[in-house]
């Protein structure tokens, strides 16, 4: 149950910025306190967002870690992160160990970087 109220409060986060994505991304109004924030940037609104639980906060560290990184791609990897969480919900539910899950998560990543590395074409020089 505990682990079904982590993944849940990460969906709701996922789903405060996933319609800024694209280009037809939608602002999103913040207000905290008399401060008002009108933006459809995903670092932006997952900074200004007070979220009190620790597994929704983790999104936040992953957005912000991005940020730092990249500069870009933080809504991005936020919905990817809360899709990934998503479809293992029904695995969590039918009782499957956290361990295998996360065992076959990144052997599936693993994966997933080696077939973008085959069809990876070298550009000419």
């Amino acid at each position: 149950p505990q682990l079904v109220s982590n993944i849940n409060a990460c969906q709701a986060v996922a789903d405060a910025v996933r319609t800024t994505l694209g280009p037809r991304g939608m602002d999103k109004l913040v207000a905290a306190g008399p401060k008002a924030t009108i933006s459809n940037d995903g670092a932006t609104i997952m900074k200004l967002l007070e979220i009190a639980h620790p597994a929704a906060k983790t999104l936040v560290d992953i957005s912000m870690s991005q940020d730092a990184s990249v500069g870009d791609g933080t809504t991005s990897v936020v919905l990817l992160a809360a899709e990934i969480l998503t479809k293992l919900k029904p695995l969590v539910e039918e009782g499957i160990s956290p361990t295998r899950m996360i065992q076959t998560v990144r052997k599936t990543g693993k994966m997933a970087v080696d077939k973008v590395a085959a069809l990876a074409v070298v550009p000419n020089q």
